[in-house]
This record gives structure tokens, C-alpha cells and sequence, in this order.
């Protein structure tokens, strides 16, 4: 059973702080690309962030950039999103993805292997 499981999420006021966890179970994401998406109700899911199989490289969607920060700790097989400045605009299920033996960053939504189940962040006053 390979599995991705986010956890972290939960209500918060705006300019409030989140840090989400994205723990994997039956395999091991050192060779994995990792990326964040989000959600938001009536609205297609988005790529937030994404990380390199080493952590040497990051990259950020424009509406993030400043605000979250993404890493990896695999010896602890496991990727965070450390959300700060948090605007009612974030609001969204956010999923974690990883994909195997990538040459690249970030892929799209339809390329990767394996899925979270999201966990829930709401901003909110």
C-alpha cells in the first residue's frame, strides 16, 4: 500500500501561519519529485510549489512566492509547505503528489504517480 498522507491544515486568521506535512508510507521519496496543489471550491485544482528529489530546487506559483516555503526532510520521508502571511485567498484543500525519476522540478497535475488525500486549510476571519 503506497500512500501519501497530508496532515497540518485546519482554520486560521488571515496573516496567520500554517506548516503542512506531506508523510509518505510503502516506499521512500528520496527519488521523488514532490509538488503541492490546491483546490478550491468551484475552481480547478492548481500547482502551489514544487521540490527536487534532493531539495536543491524549488519553485513557486506567483501567488505563493514570498509567502510559502517548501522542503524536504527524507531521512524523515517526508515534504513540508510552510505557509505564512496566509490570505482568505488560500483557502483550499491542499494535495501533496510525488513523481518518480523526474528530470524536472514541477510537472503537471496529470503526470504524477501518487496522491495525498488533501488536507483542509481555511482563512478566515
Amino acid at each position: 500500500q503506497l500512500q501519501l498522507v497530508e496532515s497540518g491544515g485546519g482554520l486560521v486568521q488571515p496573516g496567520g501561519s500554517l506548516r503542512l506535512s506531506c508523510a509518505a508510507s510503502g516506499f521512500t521519496l528520496d527519488y521523488y519529485a514532490i509538488g503541492w496543489f490546491r483546490q478550491a471550491p468551484g475552481k480547478e485544482r492548481e500547482g502551489v510549489s514544487c521540490i527536487s528529489s534532493s531539495g536543491d530546487s524549488t519553485s513557486y506559483a506567483d501567488s505563493v512566492k514570498g509567502r510559502f516555503t517548501i522542503s524536504r526532510d527524507n531521512a524523515k520521508n517526508s515534504v513540508y509547505l510552510q505557509m505564512s502571511s496566509l490570505k482568505p485567498e488560500d483557502t483550499a484543500i491542499y494535495y501533496c503528489a510525488a513523481v518518480l525519476g523526474s528530470h524536472y522540478v514541477c510537472h503537471e497535475l496529470r503526470e504524477y504517480d501518487y496522491w495525498g488525500q488533501g488536507t483542509q486549510v481555511t482563512v478566515s476571519s
